[in-house]
């Protein structure tokens, strides 16, 4: 059985035993040095082909998708949300046309409507599901407006809560998320009205 001294400076434990290696169990919570944030959430964007090659559009290839791999939470006709994958906060959807366009000028008064209405659901189902105290609503229209991905459309809804905001994304460029990406998915996919 290997074993791992990871206690004291005689290779003990603080019970005195050495600390095993063989069941990773027997790792968690073992202090060192380091302090960790643990964000799974993550794994979503390196697993089951998430990352895109640099040339593919990210909001074309997600309708292709399945909903959970794509961390779809509703479909339209013109129009569909989903996860931010780097969310600024939990339940942070974005809205996008389907037809790839850069900016909401281009967009028909059908794609208009329906992201419009998708919105409107968005926040409904978010207010329910969440109990959150406000929204941000925007596009970033141009990599010089802040756009990640410019050349697709894409409305960004942010919940809000009052005390939603502390030190960590100030001081260490952090934000603490409670859930993971795909139980967030799945909690307002199942939410979401069926006739919307």
């Amino acid at each position: 059985m290997a074993r791992l001294n990871l206690g004291s400076h005689d290779g003990a434990s603080d019970a005195g035993e050495p600390v095993r290696v063989d069941d990773p169990s027997y790792l968690v919570g073992v202090p060192d040095e380091f302090q960790r944030l643990w964000t799974p959430h993550r794994m979503v964007y390196i697993q089951n082909g998430q990352q895109p090659n640099k040339d593919d559009c990210p909001f074309c290839i997600a309708p292709t998708l399945s909903d959970e791999d794509a961390l779809i939470v509703a479909r339209g006709e013109h129009a569909y949300a989903l996860l931010n994958l780097f969310p600024y906060n939990s339940g942070h959807l974005l809205v996008c046309p389907y037809r790839h366009i850069a900016l909401y000028d281009e967009a028909t008064p059908e794609e208009v409507a329906e992201i419009g209405s998708i919105t409107q659901t968005a926040m409904r189902v978010i207010r329910e599901v969440s109990k959150n105290d406000g929204f941000n609503i925007g596009m970033n229209q141009g990599v010089v407006a802040g756009a990640g991905i410019a050349a697709h459309l894409h409305q960004h809804i942010v919940p809000r809560w009052a005390q939603d905001a502390n030190f960590f994304p100030i001081i260490a460029r952090t934000k603490a998320l409670p859930q993971l990406l795909g139980d967030v998915r799945e909690t307002i996919a199942n939410a979401w009205p069926q006739d919307a």
